[in-house]
């Protein structure tokens, strides 16, 4: 019995011996993935909101009380449709006041020209009369006082009534004057008359500030007042979108500039609707970038026109295709095993060749965050190791179950689909 279970332990002995040898004989295992041709895509994700290309606030010029509200949210106006009506009693009885005052004006302009022309040509006439009268008085009083029939003291009487008559018929001669087209009571008439009317155009715009109309074909957003508020010059009142297709705005990190190109292809998801997919294409990149955020702003546009779903300030997911290779030799970002030098690109990896790791350098191409296109160094077929493997040289068992190319191909119809490049919402 001791001699068999000796026997038995020899052979177990043995057989571990011998496990134990294949195990150290044995080339270790390293995890590799086949080099195979396929498509490559490369996309910017982040998100963006629904803006119209222009919005605009309609305040108040004049401080007033709201008294009607005329439109509703939502509501579609045209140019010059009302939208708030304040109470304009007292604006109503400045500009009563205001056309009093020019008809007052006009009024007396009008008498000046007429009535007072009038009376200063009679009253002219009149005077011219009495110097000649006086002057005649004067001539004879000298005649006879030369006589002798009358005393020097009538002559100076006669001298004095005639430099009255004079003085008369120059005061006549400036009214006159003064009351013609050029004349001084005139142009202050027709100064006073402007004034008036100046005053009464304030009053009558003063009047029509009460009335706050669309100043364009818009779309009411928002409504930010109600009947009995008082409102001060500058306060938004409605929030009007124009007219004109939406857009969509995007804030893009810097670090992405150089990826992005006007024209590029845009897919947009609502988060309200995941299942309505959209395009959009590029249409504009700011020459600023934000330095508190390190952020350009990118603006889409929607050439095939907007979906009815679409709503002021949105929240959306937007796509950016930056790059595509519908055939390319790609492999993981991760087998690259050292950084990759930016001009040109190239970069290093191992393969699996005859059992055992051989050093490859390689061009690259096209990069997403988990793929790479290599151009030059590998064919269609090569093992390329992945992780942790033996130095170069050393013999390897390259393991390819399950090791797949992420980013190397991306179902156009999973909405869900991870997106390379990704800019955290």
């Amino acid at each position: 019995m001791t001699r068999k279970w000796l026997i038995a332990l020899s052979a177990l002995a043995l057989l571990a011996a011998a496990v134990l040898a294949v195990r150290l004989l044995r080339a270790p295992e390293a995890a590799a993935v086949t080099v195979r041709v396929a498509p490559l895509v490369r996309s910017l994700q982040f998100s963006a909101r629904v803006a119209t290309a222009s919005r605009v606030d309609v305040g108040a010029t004049v401080t007033g009380r709201v008294l009607q509200v005329l439109v509703a949210e939502g509501a579609q106006v045209k140019r010059g449709d009302p939208l708030v009506r304040l109470e304009s009693d007292e604006l109503q009885a400045a500009l009563a006041q205001a056309q009093a005052s020019e008809r007052q004006s006009s009024a007396r302009l009008v008498g000046l020209r007429n009535t007072g022309r009038s009376g200063a040509q009679a009253a002219l006439a009149q005077t011219d009369s009495v110097v000649v009268a006086a002057a005649a008085d004067l001539q004879r009083t000298r005649e006879l006082v030369a006589q002798g029939f009358l005393s020097p003291a009538r002559l100076d009487e006669s001298q004095r009534a005639l430099a009255v008559a004079q003085a008369q018929q120059a005061g006549a001669q400036a009214q006159r004057s003064a009351i013609s087209d050029q004349g001084s009571d005139i142009q202050q008439a027709q100064a006073q008359l402007a004034l008036a009317r100046a005053a009464s155009s304030a009053a009558r715009a003063r009047l029509e500030q009460a009335l706050l109309s669309a100043p364009a074909d818009a779309k009411v957003l928002d409504r930010l007042v109600e009947p009995g508020q008082i409102v001060q010059p500058g306060r938004a009142l409605v929030s009007l979108a124009l007219a004109g297709a939406p857009q969509l705005v995007a804030q893009a990190d810097e670090r992405f500039l150089e990826q992005l190109q006007v024209g590029q292809p845009v897919t947009v998801i609502a988060d309200a609707f995941p299942g309505q997919r959209f395009t959009a294409r590029v249409q504009s990149i700011a020459p600023l970038v934000d330095a508190q955020r390190g952020a350009v702003e990118v603006k889409f546009s929607l050439p095939q026109g907007a979906p009815t779903f679409l709503r002021e300030d949105m929240t959306l997911s937007v796509e950016v295709e930056t790059g595509r290779r519908d055939s390319a030799l790609v492999v993981p970002a991760s087998a690259l095993r050292d950084p990759a030098q930016a001009s040109p690109p190239a970069g290093m990896v191992w393969i699996a060749s005859g059992g055992r790791v051989e050093q490859r350098r390689v061009k690259l191409g096209l990069r997403t965050l988990d793929a790479v296109e290599v151009t030059e160094g590998l064919a269609a077929g090569d093992t390329v190791l992945i992780g942790p493997a033996p130095a170069p040289g050393a013999r390897v068992r390259a393991d390819t179950t399950g090791a797949t190319v992420k980013g190397a191909r991306r179902p156009a119809d999973d909405a869900g689909s991870a997106m390379t490049n990704a800019i955290g919402r």
